[in-house]
């Protein structure tokens, strides 16, 4: 992706004044676009559907409380209408299960509000490359949440080299990080991702990820 790309950006959240900061911020950096605001759930499924007329967002920072829908259905009804959709929840509310749930869902990342403002805009760029960044609470969060859902079934049949790869991404690790740290190629590395999706039955590294955790696979 180049640099000088622009992103665009959707907010959703039932206060104006959230809106309001949100946006006077991400104006004052110069790869940001906010595109539109929704005030819950229910609209932004609305808005998107029918077409947004900047364009379709790169990345829409979601509340997770809201009036009408809350963040955890609008995130699956928009990831239903596009799968393609990066979506990070910004909330303050950190409770194991809404972590697990907005996760679930499909949102990219988990913020707390309580964020600076450069973990924001890390955030906001490994959405778009559809990596997730959760601060250390947040990951702690998650991982207490899936531990205590119920962990059935063994290893899958995975061999000790795709464990240590699912470890790598369950750490949020790229392609790239992942074959340096092992000493192998990308191209294996992208092998030993695609049997790992194949044999959990899942269909990309985020959902890896959120079963890594639940399953107690990590390190």
């Amino acid at each position: 992706m180049s640099i000088t790309q622009t992103w665009r950006i959707m907010i959703v959240d039932d206060h104006d004044m959230v809106r309001a900061g949100l946006r006077t911020y991400l104006m004052l950096e110069p790869k940001y676009e906010v595109i539109a605001e929704a005030s819950n759930g229910e609209e932004a499924v609305r808005m998107l559907k029918e077409g947004i007329p900047g364009g379709k967002p790169d990345v829409i920072l979601m509340d997770l409380m809201m009036p009408q829908m809350d963040g955890v259905e609008a995130t699956k009804a928009i990831m239903e209408h596009d799968p393609e959709t990066k979506i990070v929840m910004l909330t303050s509310f950190l409770e194991d299960e809404k972590v697990v749930a907005a996760v679930e869902a499909g949102a990219v990342s988990y913020v707390l509000k309580t964020v600076s403002a450069e973990e924001l805009i890390y955030a906001l760029g490994g959405a778009v490359k559809g990596m997730p960044v959760m601060t250390a609470d947040v990951s702690q969060a998650l991982t207490r949440g899936l531990r205590q859902r119920t962990a059935q079934g063994s290893d899958e049949g995975l061999t000790d080299r795709e464990k240590e790869v699912l470890f790598l991404i369950a750490e949020g690790r790229s392609n790239k990080e992942i074959a340096d740290e092992l000493h192998i190629s990308i191209k294996t590395v992208k092998t030993h991702v695609s049997n790992l999706l194949m044999k959990c039955e899942l269909e990309d590294r985020t959902q890896l990820a959120v079963l890594a955790h639940r399953k107690g696979w990590i390190r």
